[in-house]
């Protein structure tokens, strides 16, 4: 199993940050356009038992979240994808007027072992790629305090 770890330091106290991922748009907002995600089927927000049914590019994917304490942490793991294993916490640090948020994800390629040495990089390259994008996005929005939903 390989583990992939990226933290960003956001100048926003946390209740912001953590308000800005339940946002009913934060997924759609937080997902970068390579490769194209569509929600398919949401079943509530972030909390433990809801679920969330995407096509990522040509990928069928079902989450479940399976953690959840208010301003300091959510959980999410594949229950239906291309992975054999995913499992993504979501930990939010709070700093006083500052967040440290944390995504920490387990997973696992298809496989075996072989196909994990062999293929494991591009996995790294494409999170790092998509995680850059997504703190951005949250930084933007939270430290501009547009956190709340416009929906």
């Amino acid at each position: 199993m390989a583990t992939f770890l990226s933290s960003v330091l956001i100048e926003a106290p946390v209740a912001a940050v953590f308000a800005f991922h339940e946002r009913e748009d934060a997924l759609a907002l937080l997902s970068p356009p390579f490769p194209p995600v569509l929600v398919l089927r949401r079943d509530g927000g972030i909390e433990v038992g809801s679920r969330v049914e995407m096509k990522i590019g040509p990928l069928h994917w079902v989450a479940l979240h399976t953690a959840f304490e208010k301003n300091r942490l959510f959980e999410d793991n594949q229950i239906s994808g291309p992975f054999a294993r995913w499992v993504h916490r979501h930990e939010f640090f709070d700093l006083g007027d500052a967040t440290r948020l944390t995504d920490n994800i387990d997973y696992l390629l298809p496989g075996g072992v072989l196909v994990n040495r062999l293929f494991g990089w591009a996995v790294e390259i494409g999170l790092g790629r998509m995680f850059q994008y997504r703190h951005r996005v949250t930084k933007l929005f939270c430290e501009r305090g547009i956190h709340e939903n416009s929906n």
